[in-house]
């Protein structure tokens, strides 16, 4: 009696635990429909996004007479309404053209000024001694604060008792400006995760602040500058706000173009279309062309 108790008891934990271990029929159901629910809902998600760029690209393709008449879904049951018109007369349109190129002269200056300021400033303030460097820091984070509507009047004061104001170099001096906080906070905090063990062997190795700079810290820091550099190529090319107070007619990027076009000729569908797309598959194809150091940047730090 007690060998045959013994062995029940020994036997009854271990049934109890592959009954445990063994998920129940039910539960694989779950999550087998779970997973498939989640992924199709996923996917609407995506193509909910899509319809608006969607919309937008097959109205730039139709004629002005065949917008007025129905919607951009209409061209899916009558191919034959697709049109590249619309673009013919956007180039031709002087006024979003140098727009556009106002857009890439503010926008590429202002994202490369910010990556290597914000870079060399994230270093500083992480590895480098320096009276302040705290307090200093701190003060960067204030910044963080700061609406853009409180600094544009008293900036515009400042930039025009210098010349600048009205200019290409107004608008990108003022996002530089603005940007700047967060891309010292950004770099700051991710560069002080490298191991000192590494900077110390490299300086070991004979290496330079300068040197340990760009051989050691910024390789490691690739998908950190890769997402600031996005972030604020985004944040330039769409704004609108900085460049209404900062820029001239012949200064503006396309977005104050576009809005200018919808004020002045309400009918002139033709062009917005064609100037809206173009002005906004741009910064997309920079986002997707990127999305792996993106993705990489904004994990790093998650997991270590």
């Amino acid at each position: 009696m007690t060998t045959q108790a013994g062995r029940l008891t020994e036997t009854a934990p271990a049934t109890a635990v592959n009954r445990a271990a063994r998920p129940s029929l039910g539960s694989r159901l779950a999550s087998g429909v779970g997973g498939g629910v989640v992924r199709v809902f996923l996917l609407l998600v995506g193509l909910f996004w899509l319809v608006p760029t969607i919309g937008l690209l097959l109205s730039s393709l139709r004629k002005p007479e065949d917008m007025n008449a129905s919607g951009w879904w209409k061209v899916l049951s009558e191919p034959s309404q697709l049109t590249v018109d619309s673009y013919q007369k956007l180039l031709e349109n002087g006024d979003i053209t140098d727009s556009l190129l106002n857009t890439v002269l503010i926008t590429v200056p202002a994202t490369l000024l910010v990556v290597v300021i914000g870079s060399l400033a994230g270093y500083a303030f992480a590895w480098m001694e320096f009276p302040g460097r705290d307090w200093w820091f701190l003060g960067v984070v204030g910044l963080l604060v700061v609406p853009v509507q409180v600094a544009l009047i008293p900036i515009a004061e400042l930039f025009g008792k210098i010349g600048v104001f009205g200019s290409i170099t107004g608008v990108v001096l003022f996002h530089v400006g603005y940007g700047l906080p967060f891309a010292v906070f950004l770099l700051r905090n991710f560069f002080a995760e490298i191991p000192r063990e590494l900077l110390e062997a490299a300086r070991l190795d004979g290496a330079g602040e300068l040197r340990l700079f760009v051989r050691v810290v910024m390789p490691l820091g690739g998908p950190a500058i890769a997402s600031l550099g996005i972030f604020q190529f985004l944040w330039v090319w769409n704004d609108m706000l900085v460049a209404l107070v900062f820029s001239d007619s012949g200064s503006q990027p396309i977005t104050v173009a576009l809005q200018t076009q919808v004020r002045q000729f309400g009918n002139n569908i033709d062009v917005l279309a064609p100037g809206a797309f173009i002005s906004m598959v741009i910064p997309l194809a920079v986002f997707f062309a990127f999305q792996r150091q993106f993705v990489s940047g904004v994990m790093a730090g998650a997991v270590k």
